[in-house]
């Protein structure tokens, strides 16, 4: 049964009086363009099976001398059964070009091998504290690595030897296989099994790495932190990686840098955030009190009334912006504290402060007496 009722001259492109050599070469050129493993197009592999059709009737003198006196009658039941004939050996439509035009497709199999290669690249992390975060440093770290190897410098021979050419290719680094197809004969190239593609073999293979040509190494290497680096971030060291193929570059070695969690102060930005705890005397009549920041105590106010939560600024005490001469605040959050308990002599005090507030429960000052709170405060601590 055919597959199409369209004339077979007409689908290939070619007259009534081509030759063999024409309707071989319309047929390549149309199975080219329409293999399903290259066209995905919809309908491109009914579209194939129709022209391997036609020319399995135009490429054989019998069957083509009864298409032209009887049409698609002359060859029903020849066509469609031998749709794919010559393609079962391929994988897919890389290898059936390689057939038909020698390998074309990205050099021979040696050049391919011994073509120069880059080396991976790594990845690490390193801990830091909030300080070195906050004005640089440099951290030493370890590092296990692929290198060249030192006793053969990536030869993969001992010292003094030489590889020899591979026999089973001849130096070529490509085996050659015949196949026959509705092309006729052609000639399949693959990389030589033995060498990989080299066209050479080790003989006496370098002692010291077993001739890999490439050792595991353990570095100590060390990495510049630089002043501001927030947690998180990656750090490049160009060509710290590992060790390229045939003198192809080294890769990079990406250093994730992680921030540890400081005891007191945590950052935002570029500001650190620090959280104050005072009593509720420096509270209620304000104080000067000694504040911590990365670099060394620092003088805050706190004035008269200040409430838990308030926040106040100092200037320039915080994380430098990367590449700049700018640097974050520190923020002070108050934290005000009640004592969960009083000497005597404290006890006392917040009763003679109780009973001068009397039903001002709210503690904003009494009425009829003209004194506020602070001065009632103060009264109390005085003993008047």
């Amino acid at each position: 049964m055919t597959t199409s009722k369209q004339d077979y001259y007409d689908l290939l492109g070619v007259g009534r009086n081509a030759s063999d050599e024409e309707i071989k070469k319309a047929f390549r050129r149309l199975a080219m363009e329409y293999h399903p493993d290259r066209n995905r197009r919809e309908g491109a592999a009914d579209k194939f099976k129709e022209i391997n059709e036609a020319y399995q009737a135009l490429s054989d003198p019998q069957k083509r001398a009864a298409y032209d006196r009887f049409g698609h009658a002359g060859v029903s039941g020849n066509g469609g059964a031998r749709g794919f004939e010559g393609f079962e050996d391929f994988r897919g439509f890389g290898d059936i070009f390689d057939a038909f035009f020698g390998g074309g497709m990205g050099g021979s199999a040696r050049t391919r091998a011994n073509a120069p290669r880059r080396g991976a690249d790594l990845k690490y992390a390193v801990s830091i504290d909030l300080e070195d975060s906050a004005f640089g440093s440099a951290k030493e770290m370890g590092v296990q690595r692929t290198e060249i190897c030192a006793e053969c410098r990536g030869s993969r021979s001992a010292p003094g030897s030489s590889p020899k050419m591979c026999g089973n290719c001849n130096g070529s680094g490509e085996v050659r296989r015949a196949h026959e197809s509705v092309f006729g004969q052609f000639v399949q190239v693959a990389a030589c099994g033995v060498c990989r593609g080299e066209g050479q073999t080790i003989t006496d293979p370098c002692a010291e790495c077993r001739g890999a040509g490439t050792q595991q190494r353990a570095r100590k290497l060390e990495v510049a932190i630089p002043a501001g680096i927030e947690d998180g971030t990656q750090i490049r060291l160009r060509g710290e990686g590992e060790a390229g193929y045939k003198g192809g570059a080294p890769g990079d070695l990406y250093v994730l840098v992680r921030v540890r969690k400081h005891s007191v102060f945590r950052r935002e930005g570029n500001n650190i955030l620090y959280t104050l705890p005072i009593n509720m005397a420096q509270a209620a009549l304000g104080a000067k009190v000694s504040v911590p920041t990365l670099t060394e105590n620092a003088e805050l106010v706190i004035p008269a009334g200040t409430q838990t939560g308030e926040v106040f600024r100092l200037k320039h005490k915080g994380i430098p912006y990367i590449r700049s001469s700018r640097k974050g605040d520190q923020l002070v959050s108050v934290d005000v504290k009640t004592p969960s308990s009083l000497t005597e002599e404290q006890q006392a005090l917040f009763e003679q402060l109780a009973r001068s507030f009397g039903d001002d429960t709210a503690g904003s000052g009494g009425a009829g007496d003209g004194k506020g709170f602070f001065d009632k405060i103060k009264d109390a601590i005085a003993g008047e």
